[in-house]
């Protein structure tokens, strides 16, 4: 059967990656919905069988600034309500976390590079399970609490929510499993070449840990969503 999925992307380099694939061998065709492109205004907030929200280097309160933000917030308050199916990354996660009315802040610290997550009982009986003692690749300075009624999924020493999911029709993460760093992260490193000098971390570091976990983290990354969308509504 064909279904639609929609991204919205808020910078070029933050795409689907690895997930491309899953989701178009899950019968999915894919459009991005890149900022500048088409007011959101444009996006019907219930048509797409899967709306997923990616990541960007910017925080959800930073709506005066950015007054995207809102739009994206109401849009995917509007889809949460009506339990359609919605998969958040990194800032896509914090959105869906502040539209079901839970706080984001800055955690006061950077958490970027590689490092493995600590399953919850529900992430343990999850799709997440796949990676369960992998290094995924983490890149954020903010964090959300966990919405009422939803379960927490997973948790790092720098941030104790990675993690939630409502029901099975929405998934939340704050780490990266789509980035195909396999594939090289040069984009990353170059596109956040401020904030990791600002953060002192050098991308030497992160270019040679990306090739030593890039082939492993694919794999986990792809049968973690293959699971997901299997049980999607």
């Amino acid at each position: 059967m064909h279904k639609t999925a929609v991204a919205i992307r808020h910078v070029h380099f933050e795409d689907l990656g690895i997930f491309g694939a899953v989701l178009s061998d899950a019968g999915y065709s894919i459009r991005y919905h890149d900022l500048d492109a088409a007011p959101f205004a444009r996006l019907d907030p219930l048509e797409p069988d899967l709306l997923i929200v990616l990541g960007g280097p910017v925080g959800v309160y930073e709506s005066d600034a950015y007054p995207y933000l809102a739009e994206e917030a109401s849009l995917l308050a509007a889809r949460l309500a009506a339990g359609r199916p919605t998969l958040g990354i990194c800032l896509g996660a914090q959105q869906i976390a502040k539209a079901l009315g839970a706080a984001v802040r800055p955690m006061g610290h950077k958490e970027i590079g590689f490092a493995p997550l600590t399953l919850t009982d529900a992430g343990r009986n999850g799709p997440l399970r796949h990676l369960e003692g992998v290094r995924v690749l983490h890149w954020h300075g903010d964090a959300f609490q966990i919405p009422d009624g939803a379960k927490s999924l997973a948790s790092t020493p720098l941030c104790a929510t990675q993690g939630f999911s409502v029901g099975r029709h929405t998934l939340a993460l704050q780490f990266h499993p789509e980035v195909d760093v396999a594939a090289g992260i040069e984009r990353w490193l170059t596109g956040h070449a401020a904030e990791l000098a600002g953060a002192g971390i050098d991308p030497r570091v992160l270019r040679g840990q990306a090739a030593r976990i890039g082939p492993e983290l694919r794999e986990a990354g792809q049968r973690m969503l293959a699971e997901w969308l299997q049980a999607v509504p």
